[in-house]
């Protein structure tokens, strides 16, 4: 316990880019963006929903699915328990229904705490089962992605993920639902070749990390040079990836006109549904 007149350990935050101290409860206020920068510092899967979600509207779906070891991978085990035990989750995605400003929604959410936010078989099963969702129930799908890439400990398993989440992707397309990825700090690799740039709809928050390999792999590769906001949200937009860029503060107005939008059919298929079902029960 701290001493009467001194602030407690954890009373301050420092931003990770600028390096500017906050006081801990106005930094969480501001939904962890640096008020001198401006730079979006990565928030948890829970937080996440809690912001974009009406109160107590999510329902969490999926939530007892858990990676096995299928390779006999060294210290996987160990690695992913840690993993468990640091966030409370069994796997780098949570996923659910629940509504933005009163429309229904198919939700997934990556936790980059968990493994880097990697993709296994898990997680790439919960984003299908997502997608699907927004099949089934007739409402937009959106995904949250906070991730480093598919999940190297479990081989070719994570990659089949990219084939079958971009498959579950193309079926909402061809039924007219619609499907928005959001882009967070980092958004990379196997996710970003996969179901995330299939979406309909691309956000992204301000310099998020987006690209499909690291700096260090470009440059074996052979790129010598490459432009300074390399692999930013800023230059995925620039070039035509992203379709718009929207701080944290505005994420949830702005899904919440996508949804009414580009889901308005949808909203009206479901009222005409309620009427059905309420006229045969009279």
């Amino acid at each position: 316990m701290s001493k009467p007149g001194k602030l407690g350990e954890g009373a301050f935050i420092q931003c990770a880019k600028c390096k500017k101290i906050h006081f801990a409860n106005e930094f969480e206020e501001n939904l962890r963006v640096c008020s001198s920068c401006g730079w979006h510092h990565r928030i948890s899967a829970q937080r996440r929903i809690e912001i974009t979600c009406d109160a107590n509207s999510f329902e969490e779906l999926d939530q007892d699915l858990k990676s096995g070891n299928p390779l006999d991978f060294p210290d996987y085990d160990e690695k992913r328990v840690g993993a468990e035990d640091k966030t409370g989750l069994l796997d780098s995605i949570v996923t659910g229904i629940g509504r933005i400003d009163g429309n229904r929604v198919s939700l997934a959410v990556a936790d980059f705490s968990f493994m880097g936010g990697s993709m296994g078989s898990v997680a790439g099963e919960k984003v299908t089962r997502t997608l699907e969702r927004g099949l089934e129930k007739k409402c937009p799908a959106i995904v949250f992605c906070a991730t480093g890439g598919a999940r190297m400990q479990e081989g070719l398993l994570s990659l089949m993920q990219m084939a079958k989440t971009t498959s579950a992707a193309e079926r909402c397309n061809r039924a007219s639902i619609p499907y928005i990825c959001v882009f967070t700090d980092p958004t990379m690799a196997g996710v970003l070749a996969s179901y995330a740039s299939v979406a309909d709809v691309i956000l992204a928050e301000p310099k998020s990390m987006v690209g499909f390999a690291g700096l260090r792999v470009s440059k074996q590769a052979g790129v010598s040079k490459v432009p300074d906001d390399f692999q930013s949200a800023e230059f995925a937009y620039n070039h035509g990836m992203i379709d718009k860029i929207v701080e944290r503060k505005d994420l949830k107005s702005t899904l919440s006109q996508l949804v009414q939008l580009l889901g308005g059919h949808l909203l009206e298929q479901q009222e005409g549904d309620k009427l059905t079902t309420r006229g045969a029960k009279k």
